[in-house]
């Protein structure tokens, strides 16, 4: 992008840059935008594209949940850090879709998916046959409200690989993972190992996959 040199008042230059990307925009160059939404966009797709790293972390930690192996800091904040990452790793990828053609199914999938993790985090933290003091809830009724939180933030990752799948822009094969390590996470939320496992190994092959292609995307110049 060149830049213009003027002469203020005291001799000092003066730098004028171009208000628009490439120049000023004509039919021919539509997808030319202002500078400061160029840097927006620049900042967005770099933070995304590191920001991905968290959805292999978030796998390793929930893989280790689902082994039964005792932790010095205890499964309750291995399950919060794994739902931390998780969560940054939804918004990372819908970030990176912003700009594609599936970017509704993918902001559908960040919506249900931050929905139900900000339901299932807490209730990770009751004892299993318990409720919170004060709570209207019976156990039966928290125990609906658990499954249907689950439900929720199993779609938003189905919706999120279905994104990653049609949108052109990644390996749809890591689209595929994302959507089965959803089911079987899901399913194995309530069932018994290997299942779980099995989900978080899918997880971390899209998670990894995602991040690794995400960071090689050159945008359109």
């Amino acid at each position: 992008m060149s830049i213009s040199h003027h002469q203020t008042a005291s001799g000092r230059p003066l730098r004028v840059s171009p208000a628009w990307v490439g120049g000023a925009g004509t039919a021919k160059n539509e997808h030319l935008m202002p500078v400061r939404e160029a840097v927006w966009v620049w900042s967005v797709r770099r933070y995304a594209r590191l920001a991905l790293w968290a959805l292999p972390a978030a796998a390793l930690l929930h893989g280790w949940t689902t082994l039964g192996i005792d932790t010095p800091p205890g499964p309750l904040l291995v399950t919060v850090a794994a739902g931390w990452l998780a969560a940054i790793a939804m918004i990372a990828l819908a970030g990176l879709l912003a700009g594609s053609r599936t970017r509704r199914s993918a902001l559908a999938g960040l919506l249900l998916g931050l929905a139900g993790m900000a339901v299932t985090l807490p209730l990770a933290a009751l004892p299993a046959g318990t409720v919170a003091a004060g709570s209207a809830l019976s156990v039966e009724q928290l125990r609906l409200v658990e499954l249907g939180a689950t439900a929720a933030a199993g779609l938003g990752w189905v919706l999120l690989g279905w994104a990653v799948f049609r949108s052109r822009l990644v390996n749809p094969a890591d689209g595929v993972l994302l959507m089965l390590a959803a089911a079987a996470i899901g399913a194995g939320a309530h069932a018994q190992r290997p299942l779980p496992t099995i989900g978080a190994l899918l997880l971390l092959a899209a998670g990894t996959g995602l991040a690794w292609t995400g960071g090689r995307l050159v945008p359109r110049h």
